[in-house]
């Protein structure tokens, strides 16, 4: 039962961010919101802050291993920056467009308050924690990278019209949509199977919120600066 409820705050956030709401503040203020209420529902499961990897030992592992983390995203993305076919992953529409106010709210807030926030919490966290204790690790780290993939289909719509790297590989046209969606799930459940191993090697929730943060700020960042510095590219 406490994993279904997770499962229903999640379906219901995931409407409420692409469908019903739309606007940065109030996307941040639903994540944070459906957080406080999967806290909640773990509370009420009896799992512990040391299963949800929050206790002391684990937010001090948590904070050795993130500058590494971050660090090491850093390294691949000016690797990338160094030649234009790496360039064209930062070609997004999306963040190209942002003001320098927008970008650092994006970096700093909608990222880490928004973004990783509820989903570390939610599927490195709570529902990792709720299967392992049920079904044991590779369990956990099944069941909640599919549902970290399927988490994806709705923000994943258009992905193919705004990331120029992307539509190149894909197609930019709307028959194309349905595979970019479906190929951006199977990325995303490995990518969710990748930040479980983490959460497991660290026994800290923070090690995959922060290599989260550095993937998806750093990306924010860079597809703002690409089309400015590089408008070649």
């Amino acid at each position: 039962m406490p994993v279904v409820c997770v499962v229903a705050v999640l379906v219901v956030a995931n409407l409420v961010n692409n469908w019903l709401l739309r606007g940065p503040v109030a996307y941040v203020l639903t994540c944070v919101v459906a957080t406080v209420v999967l806290l909640l529902i773990a509370r009420w499961d009896g799992l512990t802050r040391a299963e949800l990897g929050v206790d002391a030992a684990g937010v001090r592992r948590g904070l050795r291993w993130a500058p590494v983390l971050v660090g090491g995203v850093l390294v691949v993305c000016l690797l990338l920056l160094a030649v234009p076919a790496g360039r064209a992953v930062f070609q997004d529409a999306r963040a190209a467009g942002l003001t320098s106010g927008e970008l650092l709210w994006n970096v700093l807030v909608r990222v880490p308050l928004g973004t990783v926030l509820l989903e570390e919490t939610a599927f490195r966290g709570v529902l990792w924690a709720m299967i392992r204790r049920r079904h044991g690790t590779a369990w956990a780290t099944a069941g909640s990278s599919v549902l970290f993939g399927l988490w994806h289909v709705l923000p994943s719509r258009g992905l193919n019209r705004s990331n120029a790297a992307v539509g190149t590989a894909f197609g930019s046209g709307p028959a194309d949509a349905a595979v970019t969606v479906a190929v951006a799930v199977v990325a995303m459940v490995a990518a969710g199977a990748v930040l479980c191993e983490l959460r497991r090697r660290s026994g800290s929730l923070l090690a995959p919120a922060a290599l989260h943060w550095a993937i998806n700020g750093f990306g924010y960042a860079l597809s703002w600066a690409v089309p400015r510095w590089w408008p070649a590219a």
